[in-house]
C-alpha cells in the first residue's frame, strides 16, 4: 500500500493531500526514545518485581497514572475528539486532551489526524496502520502485524491534519495543549516519581515510582493501545457487517486493560457510539465513565446505541 493519496474533493485551496511530509529528525529521536526506553523497562519488569523492587505505593500510582492516561486516550482523542460520541463542557474537553497526552502516544491533533485518516481508509489503500499492508500470506500477515502494532510510527509521513482535524487546528485550547506536549510529556514522566518520592519520603521510592508508574506504565498502555491497531483487525469475532474491506474484529481478552475499546468491530460499524460493547456480557469501563460524567452533567447528548440500529447493523 501507498500513502500517496489525494482527495478527490476540491476546496478554495485544491486538493488536499493525504499526508504533510517525513517526521522531523527531532520528533524520531524522541519516538526511539519513548517507546524503545520504556519498552526495556517492561521487558525487565518480571525480574525487577521478583526481586522485590515493587511496593504498594508503586502500585497505587501506577494504577492511578495508567487509569488516567488511558481514559484520558479512550474517551478523550478517540471517542470524543476523533468521532464526537457526545459534547463536553470546555473544562472536561480540555482536561481529556491533557490527560490523553499522559499516555505519550503523540500529541492530541495528530492522533485524531492518524485515527481518522484509519476510518476514511481502514485495511484499504491510504490507512495508516494496517495489519493487511503486506497481503495475506502468513509472512505477510506477520510483517503486517508488526507494522500495524508499531512499525508504522517509525516510517509514517505524517497524515495531513488541516484535512483530517481541522475543527482541532481551530481550537484554542486544544491547539494550546498540543503545543504543550512536550511539557505534559515530562510531566507524565516525572509526575510518578515525585508522588513515590512524597510517599516514602525517599530517594528509593521516587525511582521506583518512576520505573514502575512511569515507564512500565507508559510502555503497557502503549502497546494495549496498538494492539487495537494490529490483533483487533485480525483476530477475533466479526458479529456487525462492516464496509468492504474493512477487517475490525473484537477481541476480548483486552476488554479489560484497554477500557472497552477491544470491541472494535462495533466502533468500525458504528463509530460515533459512545459505547462500543453493546453486546451481553461486553464489559466497557470507557462508557461507563462517560455514563458517570452524563449523571454529572458534565457531558451532554451522548451518543448512546440504540437496539434497532444495533440489531440492523449484525451480520444476517
Amino acid at each position: 500500500m501507498t500513502s500517496a493519496v489525494l482527495d478527490k474533493s476540491v476546496g478554495d485551496s485544491g486538493p488536499k493531500p493525504l499526508t504533510e511530509g517525513k517526521q522531523p529528525l527531532g520528533i524520531m529521536i524522541a519516538l526511539w526514545a519513548f517507546v524503545i526506553i520504556p519498552f526495556v523497562a517492561l521487558i525487565a519488569a518480571v525480574p525487577v518485581a521478583w526481586g522485590g523492587w515493587l511496593g504498594w505505593s508503586d502500585v497505587a500510582i501506577a494504577v492511578v497514572m495508567y487509569y488516567l492516561a488511558g481514559l484520558g486516550v479512550t474517551i478523550g482523542f478517540h471517542r470524543y475528539l476523533t468521532h464526537g460520541s457526545f459534547k463536553a463542557k470546555r473544562w472536561l474537553r480540555v482536561t481529556l486532551a491533557v490527560a490523553g497526552s499522559l499516555a505519550l502516544q503523540g500529541s492530541v491533533v495528530q492522533w485524531v489526524a492518524d485515527h481518522r485518516r484509519h476510518h476514511a481508509y481502514s485495511d484499504i489503500e491510504g490507512d495508516p496502520h494496517s495489519p493487511w499492508r503486506f497481503g495475506n500470506t502468513l509472512w505477510g500477515l506477520t510483517k503486517g502485524l508488526f507494522f500495524a502494532h508499531m512499525g508504522w510510527l517509525f516510517y509514517r509521513e505524517l497524515s495531513n491534519r488541516a484535512r483530517f482535524a481541522p475543527d482541532l487546528l481551530a481550537d484554542k485550547d486544544i491547539a494550546r495543549v498540543d503545543r504543550f506536549f512536550p511539557l505534559i510529556t515530562i510531566t507524565s514522566l516525572l509526575a510518578p516519581a515525585l508522588a513515590g518520592g512524597l510517599v516514602t519520603w525517599s530517594w528509593q521510592g521516587a525511582l521506583s515510582a518512576f520505573f514502575w508508574a512511569g515507564l512500565v506504565r507508559i510502555s503497557l498502555l502503549h502497546h494495549v493501545t496498538w494492539a487495537i491497531n494490529s490483533i483487533c483487525h485480525v483476530v477475533g469475532e466479526r458479529p456487525f457487517e462492516l464496509r468492504e474491506g474493512d477487517k475490525a474484529t473484537n477481541f476480548w481478552p483486552l476488554a479489560i486493560l484497554s477500557f472497552g475499546e477491544s470491541w472494535h468491530n462495533l466502533h468500525h460499524a458504528d463509530p460515533t457510539c459512545a459505547r462500543h460493547g453493546v453486546l451481553r456480557g461486553q464489559i466497557d469501563f470507557s462508557a461507563r465513565t462517560i455514563w458517570f460524567f452524563e449523571k454529572f452533567g458534565w457531558v451532554r447528548d451522548v451518543r448512546w446505541p440504540k437496539p434497532e440500529r444495533i440489531a440492523a447493523k449484525l451480520v444476517r
